[in-house]
This record gives structure tokens, sequence and C-alpha cells, in this order.
């Protein structure tokens, strides 16, 4: 940044320059002169050529820079270019009041292309609240003028944009309004300077300057976003990973030097806020090489990234985008305890968090892939409130319906061939999130994972609350290649008596009224049973008829189908079994206003030896789950389930649940709200001959298979534990959280190396019991060390990071 000119031709109340703690600029010469522009350009080209730099980038400031004259900036600009010619490309702007741009002027900058933002606060009485001439009167005509000559065709090429310094006492939408009917080509809101010590206005509560962006953000987003808006795209973009636009967010360093009039090197400009000389360096483009200045103590503060940052802000789940804020909004006056008067949060931190909360929602819209940013960060902390793990469950029914569309395609065109389809289509992960859509198996479940990330389009899965489309009701249009050539069996089945019973069943799948397909998706069952459709064409002809029946039944549908029977039984999920013996015909199973019959008769007046098993479940304070003993595809683990449970030892389950759950409910409340929203089941397997046995699956969220555990203190470890690890399945299945490969790394409780999917696994389950032990919260801080040095972490995985680093920050307590 170049000052070529240290006065201004107005007088606005809220100028960092002229109204705030440094007042170097009254001993400054009041334009720079030609000689010291030439040492400043001849020192930009010799840093240029020693870094080896592409591009360096100039901004032409004041005070008003128009002050310094047309012809004189005409030169500052050729002079430069001259400089850099042969060792790099020059991006020239400037930043102007605009009240001095004339037609003239106006064609000096297009032709020297010198791209230009004008200040401009809002619309009359928005902007001249502040940006008032020294006698008072106001500046917003004059500068609307000159911003549509500067936009005019002629030298829109020259037409930076528009910078607004946010007063919240301004009405937002007017302010936005009256920007963008200016059709810039972006708009920059600058929240006004202050620090801790000269804190902003704020009229009506801690965030009413992230209220008034909302505002903002809300009208521009009705408006179909007709304009950029750096400080919302930079938001976005570093939620993505991406690069931030302004220098006020992410953590990016600081690359920022400022030549004053006098040829004075100094820092970043806004740092006059501060304190008299607090932009100083001592250093000056007659003596001193830039990269002197770059090793200034004050410049190098501010390249730190994360690790210049205060501790409440490294613990902040939105750092990575928010970065602190700018370096001088976090300005506190020394104290013994702080002697960094910059070790602080921002003084908007409050406004910061609200605002890119909002901005990330925003962005996330209604998508139901993914989770909100608050959602995210409430499970990557390691807990997870009943509105987190309820929008987990919620995602989990969108990867289920995604394997139920796939599971009709393999039932009916078969497995092999759905295979080769999957070849080619890749859904992307989470784009509410930006994480990159790679193709990447995760250990387990790898045939899940490409299944669900490889379905073609015509098959993907049906918007929220509506019934998976058959082939038969797509156009033919809409058709693949080979649905065109061969039509659906479904559809070749014309006359109801010759419809197979497995076709039946899956025509009252994709018949479904909404709210019985999303009862139907919410059985975790389901997952696994579509799951082993699409591997390998597992002929159940009866699972798809049973899905149907019982999710009719819980919606009170109306539905009758012959089920063939597996294994001398029926079952309908969630419900129970219907046993009639392994030679007894299929029967058929009628469902009316959610009352069931076989063969005409009630489930309790069935005849012989034919037998009702309803689902039971277990109880506790703030709890039901089903304590699941008919389901063949209940067991998560590849240990067989416990046969029917007697009523003797349902009694002895109901009690250790009891039991086990008020010692959750006692020493891990904060998980005990997840658990209560997320578990759905519980799995009996046989009773071992050594130690208790446990098993979780992420082809089975919120279900967990264990044999009888010794104790209450036992069982309740098993809940959080398993319960934990369901929880980053779940975030894995929305997200890619680390690289491909990463080799294997040693932790405190593995004596042999792990990969780093399992040490973020094992971090993220002892996490939720660290409680109480130092010893084992440092042991997770540890492992997350691992896995922040092997630069594996996508920026989702970082950000779930530095969540639960705070938390096991918080567990280890003050060292």
């Amino acid at each position: 940044m170049i000052k070529v000119h240290s006065r201004c031709d107005l007088a606005c109340d809220h100028c960092y320059v002229y109204r705030h703690a440094d007042q170097s600029w009254r001993g400054r010469p009041v334009t720079m002169s030609p000689g010291t522009f030439r040492l400043a350009a001849a020192r930009m080209a010799e840093h240029a050529a020693a870094h080896g730099l592409s591009r360096i980038h100039v901004v032409l400031h004041g005070g008003e820079p128009l002050l310094a004259g047309r012809e004189r900036l005409r030169g500052f600009a050729r002079e430069l270019r001259a400089a850099l010619a042969g060792v790099c490309e020059l991006d020239l702007r400037m930043q102007t009041n605009g009240l001095r741009l004339d037609d003239a002027f106006c064609a000096m900058l297009a032709e020297e292309g010198i791209v230009t933002g004008v200040s401009l606060d809002g619309d009359r009485r928005a902007n001249d609240r502040h940006r008032i001439r020294a006698d008072g009167s106001g500046s917003h005509d004059q500068v609307v003028r000159a911003v549509r000559r500067l936009g005019s065709p002629a030298h829109r090429s020259a037409f930076g944009g528009l910078l607004c310094t946010v007063d919240v006492a301004n009405d937002p939408v007017a302010v936005y309004r009256s920007l963008s009917g200016l059709d810039p080509p972006g708009i920059d809101f600058l929240l006004p300077h202050a620090t801790w010590d000269r804190p902003p206005p704020r009229p009506h509560g801690p965030t009413d300057y992230a209220d008034w962006l909302i505002a903002v953000h809300r009208s521009w987003t009705a408006d179909g976003r007709p304009v950029r808006i750096r400080l919302f795209e930079s938001i976005t973009r570093l939620t993505h990973g991406g690069i931030s636009l302004t220098e006020a967010l992410g953590t990016g360093s600081s690359d920022l030097l400022v030549v004053e009039t006098d040829g004075a090197v100094e820092q970043a400009d806004w740092l006059k806020t501060v304190a008299e000389g607090a932009p100083g360096t001592g250093f000056h483009v007659a003596r001193d090489r830039f990269d002197q200045a770059a090793e200034h103590p004050g410049i190098l503060a501010q390249r730190q990234g994360l690790d210049g940052l205060s501790a409440e802000c490294r613990a902040c789940p939105v750092v990575a985008v928010c970065g602190g804020g700018l370096y001088a909004h976090r300005y506190r006056t020394p104290s013994p305890t702080r002697p960094d008067g910059f070790d602080h949060p921002s003084v908007y931190c409050a406004d910061l968090l609200k605002l890119i909360r909002y901005v990330e929602a925003a962005d996330a819209g209604s998508t139901a892939h993914g989770l909100t940013p608050a959602h995210f960060d409430a499970l990557a902390s390691g807990f997870g409130g009943v509105a987190a793990v309820t929008e987990l469950a919620r995602t989990q029914r969108g990867v289920r319906r995604i394997l139920l569309a796939a599971a009709h395609r393999a039932a009916t065109q078969g497995a092999a061939e759905l295979r080769a389809a999957m070849q080619g289509t890749a859904v992307p992960r989470s784009a509410a999130q930006g994480t990159a859509a790679e193709d990447q198996a995760a250990p387990q479940g790898a045939a899940e994972h490409q299944a669900v990330t490889r379905i073609p389009e015509a098959d993907r899965a049906a918007p929220q609350g509506a019934p998976v489309p058959p082939a038969a009701d797509r156009t033919t249009a809409a058709r693949t290649p080979r649905e065109r050539r061969t039509r659906d069996p479904l559809e070749r089945q014309t006359a109801p008596g010759a419809a197979t019973a497995r076709d039946q069943g899956w025509r009252a799948v994709l018949g479904l009224s909404p709210a019985a397909l999303e009862t139907a998706l919410a059985d975790p069952g389901l997952r696994r049973w579509a799951l082993a459709v699409c591997e390998s064409g597992a002929d159940d002809p009866g699972r798809p008829a049973e899905i149907a029946l019982a999710a009719t039944a819980r919606t009170a549908g109306t539905l009758a189908l012959t089920v063939p029977l597996r294994r001398g039984a029926v079952q309908l999920p969630g419900l129970g079994r219907l046993v009639t013996g392994p030679r007894a015909p299929a029967p058929v199973i009628a469902v009316e206003d959610g009352r069931i019959t076989a063969d005409g008769r009630p489930l309790d007046a069935l005849p012989g030896q034919v037998r009702w098993q309803p689902l039971r479940h277990l109880e506790a304070d703030g709890i039901r789950v089903a304590l699941e003993d008919t389901d063949p595809y209940r067991g998560p683990g590849p240990t067989g389930p416990a046969p029917r449970l007697s009523d003797r030892e349902h009694a002895g389950w109901q009690r250790a649940f009891r039991d086990a759950w008020a010692i959750v409910r006692d020493r891990h409340p904060r998980h005990a709200e997840g658990l209560a929203a997320g578990l759905t089941a519980l799995v009996p397997l046989p009773a071992p001959p050594g130690p208790a046995v446990a098993e979780s699956s992420r082809h089975a969220f919120g279900v967990l298979a264990l044999s009888p555990p010794p104790t209450a203190q036992a069982f309740a470890v098993l809940l959080v534990e398993h319960f934990q690890r369901m929880k980053l399945a779940a975030l894995e299945d929305l997200y890619d959280l680390l690289a491909p490969g990463g080799g294997r790394h040693r932790v405190a409780w593995r004596p042999d190396p792990q990969p780093l999917d399992a040490v973020l696994a094992d971090a993220y389950t002892r996490l939720a019991l660290a409680g109480g032990s130092r010893a084992r919260a440092r042991a997770v801080l540890d492992a997350l060390d691992v896995l922040e040095e092997s630069g594996a972490a996508t920026a989702t995985g970082g950000r779930l990071l530095r969540a639960m680093r705070a938390s096991a920050l918080t567990l280890a307590g003050p060292e």
C-alpha cells in the first residue's frame, strides 16, 4: 500500500487515520514526491525478484489519493510498471472517496489500468451520517454521480467496487439496496475500527453487527445474490477450505506493508487505531529492503496463523474461518496477566461467531445430506445434544434412502449390472460443508461406500419426504441407455396375478406415502439388508414386503401382501415377528388403519402354533430403546445374535439397563442427552466364556449389540464408548475427514502403529471417557498432535480436530 497523499477532502468522523490514536499524519509530507515513489517502486521490484513473485499487488491510498492529481497518479502508475517490467505482473488498485472523479480522471484510470474502489456508506441518510465535509455538508450525491460515471461502459474496466463501513444505526436493507442499485462489481462491508479499549457502539445488544450483516445477507440471498459481497464470499470460501478475500478473516499470513508519503515503511495502517506510533517499524525505502521490514516483530506476530491467536480463539470451532478477526480489533491495553495487548479475541468476537454460523447455515440451505455448522461443531467437540444427534440420525436416513434405491436396482437388474452401471458417477458428499467429493473408500464398508457414492443419476434418492421413484415412473428421456433398451422387470409384470412376491413387495415400497417411507428409512436394519443386496444380490424375496407392511402399519395406513417365509417366520421391522413354522404356506399380512392381521386373523387370536412375538423395549429415566431379539438384520457385528429372550431374561436386561443409565446420567450428563436421542436398539449377544462382548457398526447407527455386561459401570461405559464410535462413523458417511493414506503412527494406548483413521476413531472414542482423568485427556491431545502433524486432515477434518482439542484441553485442565 502506497500513501500517495496524506490529507483528505472529507472529515469523516469514523476515519482511522485522522480520528484514532495515531496522529503521525500531521508530520508527514502532504504528497509523496516522485523521488520517494521511485525508491518505493525499486524496492518492490527488488523484493519481487528476490522471491520469484509472479505478481505484486499495489494499492494507491491516502488520505485521499485523488488529491495527488490526475497526471501525478498517471506518472506513478507508469513508474511502477516500468520498475516491474520483466520482473512480475502488477495488480494496481486505488481506494478513493470519489469526490474528484470527473470524466478525465475516470478515463485516466481506465487507460492506466488502475482498478478503483469507492467508499460509500449507503443511501443519503446513511452515508451523510459520517462521510461529511469539513463544513458538515454531506457527500452522498456527489459520490453517487462519481460512481455512476466510473461504472459507465467507457470506464467500467477501472471500477473495482464499493466499500461501506457498517453503522448499526442505519437500516441494513436500505444500505444494501442503495449500494447494489449502483451495479458495482462487488461490495465490501467493513466493521468500524475498534478495540477493547475503544469498543464499537452497541445500542441493541452484543451481536448488533452480526444482526445488521445477517439482515443484509437475507436480502442479498432473496435477490439471488446479484453482486459479490467480499465478506460473505470469504466466509463461504474459508468454510470450504479456500482462501479469504479479506485480511479481516482467516488464518492466512499477513503480507501487507505500507509506504507512507515520507518513505517510511510501516505495518498495516489500521493499527493506527491502537496507539500512537503502533504501525511504525523504523524502516525506510531509502535504506532498507522490504525483507528487513518483513522480519519486524509486529509483522511476524501477524504471520503466526493459529499459533498467534489467543487461547480462546484457538479453542473456537470457527477459528479457521474467523482467524481471530482483524488483528487491530483484538487489542487491549497490556496487563500483568496479559502483557501482549493482542492476545485477545476480536472485540467483534460474538458478532463474528454468529455471522459465520449464519452464513454457513444459509449456504447449507435445505440440503438433506449435511449438518448445519452448529450441529457439526457440537458433535465434533465429542458431545452433541438432542438437536445435533437428531440431525445426524436424519442424515443416516438419507444414506439409507440412497441404498434403498440401489437395492431396488440390484434386485431388478442384478447386482453385477448395478456395479457396472455405478462406474463413473459420483454423488458429492456434503456440499453444505464444502468438502471434496473424493471417491475415498473407508476401511470398513468399502463396497457400501461405493454404493452410496456411485448410484447412477436416475436412481439417486428422491428429495426428503418423497417416495423413491421406480423406473416405470420416469419418462423415456430420463432413463439410462440400458433402460431404453430393456424395460424394467416391474414394468413387464402388468397382470397382478403374474407378479412375484418380491416384485409385489418392491411395488409396495416404491408406493409408500412420504410419512411411511420416512418410517421405513428410520429402521437401522434397512442399511445392512440393502447393502447385502447391492453387494451380492442376496435374495431375500420377502424383505421388501416386510418393510412396506411395517411402515404402513406404523403410519396407520392400509396394505395387504403375501409374504414369503424366512425360516418359518415373517419379520415386521420395528414391530415384531410372526412365527408360523417352516412348512406353513406364505401368509397374507394385511394392515388396515394400522391394525395387522395374518390370513385374516388378528395377532392376538392366531391359530395353533402360529404366534406373534412383539418387539420389547428397555426403559429408564428419559430413554426408551428397543431390545431387538428377533430381526434377522439386527446384529451390527460379526457375532451372531442371541435367540429370542425369555421374559425372565428380558427382565434382567431391564434391570441392568436401568442401573447403567443412572450411571450415564450421573457421570456423563453431556453424553446422556445425545444417547437418549440417538440410541435406538440394543441387540443381546450370547454370553461368551470370557469378558463381555460389544459390537457397533457404521451400518447400523443407533444399534449396540452386546453380551450381558458384568456390572452396571461396565454397561454404562459400553453405552458411552460405542455411541461415540457411531457418531464418528456417521460423520464419516457425510464428510471426508482425512485424506487417503497417511501411513501408520504410534499412540499411547496401542503397542503397534495404527493407521490414521484408527487413531482418529480411538481418540474420538476416548475423548468421551476422558472426563475426570487428566492422563486420558493428555493421551487424546497427543493423538491429536499426531493427526494434525500428519497433514492428512481435510478442511472439515481440521475443524473436527480443533473442536476435539478444545474439549480435551478443557478436560485436561491447567498444566
